[in-house]
């Protein structure tokens, strides 16, 4: 069984990320997304190192800075990809969209085109359906916003979705 995890707006918070990742791992998900604002490139190691179960892509969000030194540590592991501001992908028959921003991720989960599309930016959790696609916003690893911090699991076979707390 096939399983992506979705993360967003990390904002630098290790222990967080360190304990969701423990999550995703649990999980059994093969493939990791992360939506944008890891923040400082110090994220993408713990990122890389963190998750080696399957490949990671991840969208430049408004908030991540020295983009060089965050393709630098991400071209220090093959399974990293730092793909801009915009990704999409198929996963075990699934057709998935990425980007940070919500406007335009529900046009492009409005386009019919997707299974899955991805966004972060306003750390609000999310779990929409439109037509056929899931439109998600796993909200935030963060943990200031919006309460408990979260991140989504998405089962390709079963085209299902699920919010999970992180540390819950």
């Amino acid at each position: 069984m096939s399983k992506i995890a979705v993360l967003s707006d990390s904002h630098d918070n290790i222990p967080h990320l360190i304990t969701a990742l423990e999550q995703v791992r649990q999980s059994g998900a093969d493939l990791l997304l992360h939506c944008g604002d890891l923040c400082s490139p110090f994220m993408m190691k713990h990122l890389g190192e963190g998750f080696t179960g399957g490949d990671i892509h991840i969208v430049m969000g408004n908030n991540d800075g020295d983009g060089r030194m965050l393709e630098h540590i991400a071209s220090g592991f093959d399974h990293v990809h730092l793909n801009g501001v915009y990704y999409e992908g198929d996963h075990h028959g699934r057709k998935f969209g990425m980007i940070h921003y919500p406007e335009p991720a529900r046009r492009i989960a409005q386009s019919g085109q997707f299974d899955l599309v991805c966004y972060g930016h306003n750390h609000l959790k999310a779990i929409e359906e439109i037509g056929g696609a899931f439109l998600v916003n796993p909200g935030e690893v963060f943990g200031l916003h919006e309460g408990a911090p979260s991140w989504v699991l998405y089962d390709c076979e079963s085209h299902r979705c699920e919010l999970k707390l992180i540390g819950g």
